[in-house]
């Protein structure tokens, strides 16, 4: 089996795939032309975050059986084409967690102290000691945004300095923070008593953004800031305006709205900014762990052992493929709606295959639908194969039962989500490679899942549905279908209004929306 490693990864992983048995080619830094070219001979090829495997390049990869990302994120290969070459796309989630949490101490850290600026001092011939002045971290609270697996170690590290920690997750159970003694608070809660808050969510749309003007406003005088998750969370204007009015004392920062930062940013230029080149995953162990896993999974994959971390489906037979994969899509969307609706800790969650769907290898469904659940919440990073493992941290029950016949259909899939006391029912089939969604809660829905959705909730009576209407012209946004689902034949009540929309809904629209006279709710999701 010959492997192209087009990406750096460390020697050991390389080694180890040539101590068992297989031809492995470095060759780092080629054009897309020359992959293009090179990438037919090959069985495997390992990948960073540079190499992008599109559809022309897995088209002329005659041979290839196997993509490896030695990382998290797979944005840059084409999962749905590779399936369907019955190629497997495996990358390396949780190798780099330690790495990164430690970084964010390290800016912790220095920006309390000002060691950088210190550093420099003291190399230019300088010796200004009463000019760094720094504080210490014992005693004080750390704001922890994102409890996921970076910001658990993250707060488990700030415990450890003897320092107070507050979270602000909504997604994740009370009882994970409790194992490390952390309190999950409300964000503006958390903003108030931080006096170093640090940020470790994925970017998502609910996340970009999350801290602007407004949330700096909130924040404790001379607070820390830190940010080695991604660019774009912190808004930099705002957060340079913060510091420079001294609503913050300093800032430790691995990650910018735009990568490498222009020479011109104005928090260059700050002398109680600490900047870093988005490495807080470069460490000798976490390129040894990334790259390990990856050479394990080729390796196995070579042996005709399962690999672990498949982020597509090939263990699937192909007509089998073929009737689940829209199930697979079904599913997903599912999860979106009801995170989306739901918000909040997900509790527990139940499948039921009923019918022909019955008879298949379910698991994948049940995947698909914690993957649309999470998505949401932790973006594009959550694949099948982490969706259980995630699950299972969050303390999510997951249940799953099968049903041998589907009353009025070949195969039907229900799902149950309960978050905070909430519980949400969705019923869907697949006719061919068409999926429906056909009930929600006890409304009738029968409508196909995908483009741009608002969700409300409204009084069954004259004008509302008008008045939504007039909204949306005023505003620009052009309804391009509805579903009204009514509970029983009877008017009156409360009912469930779809709208398929050509463009996204703001914020304030929504929040308008949601004034309006017999609306009790409305969200929007992308399906």
């Amino acid at each position: 089996m010959k492997v192209l490693v087009a990406e750096p990864i460390s020697d050991e992983a390389v080694e180890y795939m040539r101590r068992n048995g297989l031809e492995v080619d470095i060759k780092v830094g080629m054009s897309r032309e020359e992959l293009i070219q090179t990438i037919p001979e090959y069985d495997a090829i390992i990948v960073r975050s540079q190499t992008k495997v599109d559809s022309e390049i897995l088209d002329a990869a005659k041979n290839l059986k196997i993509i490896g990302r030695a990382g998290v994120g797979v944005d840059n290969i084409d999962i749905a084409t590779a399936t369907q070459h019955g190629i497997v796309v495996v990358n390396a989630p949780g190798g780099n967690t330690i790495s990164t949490a430690e970084h964010a101490i390290a800016l912790m850290l220095a920006a309390a102290r000002k060691i950088p600026q210190a550093d420099r001092s003291v190399k230019e011939g300088k010796w200004e000691r009463k000019k760094f002045m720094g504080i210490e971290l014992r005693g004080k609270t750390a704001g922890v945004i994102g409890l996921g697996r970076v910001g658990f170690e993250v707060a488990k590290r700030c415990k450890a300095l003897e320092m107070n920690v507050v979270a602000f997750d909504p997604y994740v159970p009370k009882e994970r923070a409790e194992q490390i003694g952390v309190k999950l608070t409300d964000l503006d809660t958390l903003l108030s008593i931080s006096d170093v808050i640090t940020i470790h969510v994925p970017r998502t749309k609910e996340t970009i953004g999350l801290i602007g003007k407004e949330q700096f406003k909130k924040m404790k005088d001379g607070v820390i800031v830190i940010n080695a998750a991604r660019g774009g969370i912190v808004d930099e204007n705002a957060l340079y305006e913060a510091i420079t009015n001294g609503k913050v004392f300093a800032a430790g920062i691995d990650v910018y709205e735009r990568e490498p930062p222009d020479s011109n940013n104005p928090l260059l230029k700050l002398e109680n900014v600490v900047t870093t080149p988005h490495i807080a995953a470069s460490t000798r162990e976490a390129q040894l762990n990334v790259g390990m896993i990856i050479a394990e999974d080729v390796v196995n994959l070579s042996k005709g052992l399962p690999v672990r971390n498949a982020v597509n489906l090939p263990s699937i037979e192909p007509a089998e493929f073929e009737y689940m994969m829209p199930f697979l899509t079904l599913a997903e969307k599912m999860g979106k709606i009801a995170s989306t609706r739901l918000g909040g800790a997900i509790k527990k969650v139940k499948v039921t295959c009923s019918g022909k769907l019955a008879s298949k290898n379910t698991e994948f469904v049940t995947r698909a639908l914690l993957k649309g659940l999470f998505e949401p919440i932790l973006g594009s990073e959550i694949n099948l194969v982490s969706a259980k493992p995630v699950a299972a941290e969050r303390g999510i029950t997951v249940e799953e039962s099968r049903v041998e016949s589907a009353e009025h259909y070949e195969s039907l899939l229900e799902v149950v989500v309960e978050s905070n006391g909430k519980e949400m029912y969705l019923a869907g089939t697949c006719f061919g490679s068409e999926f429906r969604i056909l009930k929600i809660d006890v409304y009738n829905v029968n409508f196909v899942p995908k483009g741009h959705y608002v969700i409300s909730l409204h009084e069954d009576k004259p004008g509302v549905i008008g008045r939504v209407g007039t909204l949306f012209g005023k505003n620009n946004i052009n309804i391009a279908g509805m579903i009204v689902g009514r509970s029983g034949d009877e008017p009156g009540g409360i009912q469930l209004m779809l709208l398929l929309v050509d463009d996204p809904p703001t914020e304030e629209v929504l929040s308008e929306m949601v004034k309006l006279d017999g609306i009790i709710d409305a969200t929007y999701v992308e399906l």
